[in-house]
């Protein structure tokens, strides 16, 4: 398909189809990089015929790559079977997928699974069990009313969970947000201080992703169980972006806690479906799940069939092709790759979750008015890669599990020409 502007020059299929989306689309994503009409595993065609290598997998949401057969052959079979039914009723799958998502959590008897439509309601679940919690923990002065998250965060646009996010662009046009969240530094100094008995909740990703790949400090989950514990307040981890294998392993806390410590609650979503719209809270033992009682909270979507039966199938292909082994073995050939470029400044490897950074040598303004990490996006997507920039100078990678080595090398071996044609366009700029 062409179409003519008033010029009579003809136009690509992609940009008449880019037209219709500024004319009919709200424009709050920004003009979309290409329109993509196809994938298979970790490739994927734009609407001009265009091949690209996805090594951002939908934001780390397409686990399996796009269009795996067993999982497209799950979602057919359940979609010709039950499609949605409401909360007033539960079907087989949604119950087997909430087993398993226990199963795979370390859950003690007691513990249970909310099912929700993504990660901003999954953390939205959360932050009412945190509010609940505040509650019955009241004391003379009443309520707590102290949610403490951690600057570099991001946990969903939705109010609850733009308030705990951390950044100010985000939260600004919005404000007033819903209110007692208190934002601290990731350090054990700002935690040992912030944390007494109004605090209600600490909210806290891993490993934040938006900020460009950090773990916390070693030591400092630890001692947020800890102290949290001490002062009756829930340990909640936001694995939305870490999840489901994304770091070589289900979750991504068990490295960073004493063997045998568990949080209070965890959030999931983004790789839980494979592609498919779907996130969840786990509340871990009986004391947190009897938080949240009948009607204080809920969802018309949540956990219907369809979903369900989406997750059940990207677990079991994540389990039955051992997906995370080569999560493994994949992302350190990856960042055994990157450390050895000269452009390559610092590499954070977590997984299939990896942030690097490149030698940017300008003044601050140029870095500004013209970021190299932008460039190298464009620069990587006419050479055939998807890649994302999380600001700055900063890349992230968050591919498909079933990415290739051959794939890495590919990327790799390109990675010095894409950079060197966006420094050399930002030094135009």
């Amino acid at each position: 398909m062409t179409a003519e502007p008033s010029n009579g020059s003809p136009i690509s299929t992609q940009d008449h189809l880019l037209q219709q989306y500024r004319d009919h689309l709200l424009g709050v994503f920004g003009a979309p990089q290409a329109v993509l009409v196809r994938g298979e595993g970790a490739r994927v065609w734009d609407a001009d015929g265009h091949e690209l290598l996805d090594l951002l997998g939908g934001i780390a949401v397409n686990v399996l790559g796009h269009a795996h057969p067993q999982w497209a052959e799950a979602v057919a079979d359940q979609a010709r079977t039950l499609g949605h039914i409401s909360n007033f009723f539960t079907s087989p799958q949604q119950i087997e997928l909430a087993d398993a998502l226990l199963e795979i959590s370390g859950a003690p008897a007691g513990s249970h699974v909310f099912f929700a439509n993504s990660g901003a309601e999954a953390n939205e679940a959360a932050f009412k069990l945190a509010r609940r919690n505040g509650h019955q923990k009241a004391g003379e002065d009443g309520a707590r009313t102290k949610i403490v998250a951690v600057d570099g965060s991001f946990h969903g646009r939705t109010m609850g969970a733009l308030a705990l996010t951390a950044k100010k662009a985000y939260r600004q046009p919005f404000e007033p947000l819903p209110g007692g969240v208190v934002h601290i530094a990731p350090t054990l100094e700002a935690l040992e201080e912030v944390m007494d008995n109004t605090v209600s909740a600490l909210v806290v990703e891993p490993i934040r992703g938006e900020q460009g790949v950090h773990a916390l400090p070693e030591g400092w989950l630890q001692r947020a169980r800890e102290l949290t514990r001490q002062h009756g307040a829930l340990l909640i981890l936001d694995e939305v972006q870490t999840g489901i294998g994304r770091t070589g392993q289900w979750l991504a806390f068990p490295d960073q806690l004493n063997p045998g410590e568990l949080p209070d609650a965890i959030t999931l979503a983004k790789g839980l479906g494979g592609g498919f719209p779907i996130g969840a809270m786990i509340t871990l033992g009986q004391e947190v799940s009897d938080l949240l009682t009948a009607g204080q909270h809920g969802t018309t979507f949540g956990g219907n069939p369809l979903a369900t039966a989406a997750g059940l199938a990207t677990l079991r292909i994540i389990q039955e092709q051992d997906l995370m082994a080569n999560v493994r073995s994949v992302s350190k050939v990856i960042a055994d790759g990157l450390g050895q470029l000269d452009d390559v400044a610092e590499v954070r490897s977590h997984g299939f979750l990896i942030g690097f950074d490149l030698v940017d040598t300008r003044d601050e303004h140029s870095k500004t008015t013209a970021p190299l990490g932008a460039a190298v996006v464009a620069a990587a997507r006419a050479q055939g890669f998807i890649v994302n920039s999380t600001g700055g100078a900063t890349l992230r990678l968050a591919p498909p599990l079933i990415l290739t080595e051959e794939q890495a090398e590919s990327f790799l071996t390109q990675l010095p020409k894409i950079v060197a044609r966006a420094r050399t366009a930002v030094n135009q700029a």
